[in-house]
């Protein structure tokens, strides 16, 4: 089974109007099946109102199925006997770095979860070390969060999920705040964790740049799973994806437009560098 398991997995809410009356049922995730395997960084794509953040708190157990059942690592989450084991299974990163930084100096905020699990003290400092370094925030260590930029503030946040070891890390919109170099730093952080570390990542986004290097891609829209593949399937899918109100990474875009015109290029081009290479205009 994989490290996120979902089988038609649906979550209801109810709309209500100003004076609290029941105005109707919204499902915000409806039937979603989806199998996210150990090692894998997938992204879960998908406009505003899609149910994509929706279904990244059920990955944690923030949420509960209205209906289907969610495994994080083989659990059902709706067992509150694994609830403790699946919230370090699957650690979850926010927008919004500031809601989830609380120490006064870096070291501190990182070692907070491995303290509260009761891990001994020269290991959550290991641990510090370790999780810093692979942010690449080692050398702010002492620095206050307070002072640091957006992207260093969300590196910070995924550092002290990190130390808690965890199977997995969702990030719901976790560059949704930031400037587009504290993008590039969150992302490339993500990526090395993937790479080096072997974490599972799990990335819900709008953004179309960060998800080329993802191994599967889940397009979102009203609750369903609208399309399922790699990036460069997805991709290929242009106008599909316009339809459902997204973009696609603009190199893509300038390809499809060629290919339009007239220009031999293959399907789903991702970067620049492929596209010189297409048209032969490499170095």
């Amino acid at each position: 089974m994989g490290i996120i398991k979902t089988d038609k997995l649906t979550f209801e809410y109810i709309r209500r109007d100003e004076e609290g009356n029941v105005e109707g049922i919204t499902k915000a995730v409806d039937e979603v099946s989806l199998d996210i395997k150990p090692g894998d960084f997938a992204a879960i794509l998908g406009s505003n109102g899609s149910g994509k953040s929706t279904l990244a708190k059920h990955m944690n157990a923030i949420l509960y199925p209205t209906e289907g059942t969610i495994w994080v690592d083989g659990q059902d989450t709706t067992d509150e006997e694994y609830l403790w084991d699946i919230r370090q299974k699957a650690g979850m990163v926010f927008q919004n770095p500031d809601n989830q930084i609380i120490g006064q100096i870096v070291e501190e905020d990182v070692g907070f979860g491995p303290e509260n699990m009761g891990i001994p003290t020269k290991e959550i400092w290991d641990r510090v070390e370790e999780s810093l370094k692979a942010v690449g925030m080692y050398e702010f260590r002492k620095h206050s969060p307070n002072k640091l930029s957006g992207g260093q503030k969300q590196r910070v946040s995924i550092a002290g999920v990190i130390a808690m070891h965890p199977k997995c890390i969702i990030l719901d919109e976790p560059t949704a705040m930031l400037d587009p170099s504290g993008r590039k730093e969150v992302i490339r952080a993500v990526r090395a964790l993937n790479d080096v570390e072997g974490v599972t990542v799990i990335l819900i986004t709008h953004y179309m740049e960060e998800i080329i290097h993802a191994n599967k891609v889940f397009v979102m829209d009203k609750g369903h799973v609208a399309m399922e593949g790699t990036p460069r399937e997805i991709f290929s899918r242009v106008e599909e994806l316009k339809a459902l109100r997204l973009d696609v990474p603009q190199v893509t875009l300038l390809a499809y437009e060629l290919k339009k015109a007239g220009v031999e290029l293959p399907d789903g081009i991702l970067t620049t560098e492929e596209l010189l290479g297409a048209l032969n205009l490499s170095k």
